[in-house]
């Protein structure tokens, strides 16, 4: 009984250690969750979804126009690492969910088409690809989470590879 004690306690903390270290490195699989009466942000705002169209591109406004390039590297141990590289834009996680500010944001990671995650960085890691042709594309995305756009077109980078 006491070993089983001890199993629990370690799978309690475990699973607790893993979920706190996934949130603070701002990692989120598939997207934010969108229930209909909307959710609490980390400024104690509610985000509703209908408040913004992801799929609605937003013109960038003043500024430099911003570009976004991308390479993806097979990773030693498991999957693929992601590195995106963007001209005149900044990321800016802690403005998620407010205000357009021209030049900031966050970007969607997409493969073949579906949302994988939204990063706030220049880095991140992918897990195990589908074998064939696959299409990894990375939009730059406003605060409010639709797609920068400079003269009506999204700026985007994508690759596609031939994975084993």
């Amino acid at each position: 009984m006491r070993k089983f004690m001890l199993l629990f306690i370690g799978l309690f903390f475990g699973v607790g250690i893993g979920f706190l270290l996934a949130l603070s490195s701002g990692a989120e699989l598939e997207g934010h969750p969108h229930t209909e009466a909307g959710h609490e942000t980390d400024d104690g705002s509610v985000h509703n979804h209908d408040a913004h169209d992801h799929s609605m591109l937003l013109e960038n406004g003043a500024g430099p126009a911003p570009s976004v390039e991308i390479a993806l590297y097979k990773d030693t141990v498991t999957g693929w690492n992601l590195q995106v590289v963007p001209q005149n834009f900044t990321f800016t996680p802690m403005a998620v969910n407010q205000e357009h500010v021209p030049n900031t944001g966050h970007a969607h990671v997409f493969v073949n088409g579906e949302k994988l995650a939204r990063i706030y960085g220049p880095w991140t890691h992918i897990g195990e690809l589908p074998a064939g042709e696959v299409t990894v594309s990375v939009t730059l995305n406003a605060n409010t989470h639709s797609p920068l756009a400079v003269g009506g077109i999204g700026v985007e980078a994508q690759k596609t590879i031939k994975v084993k």
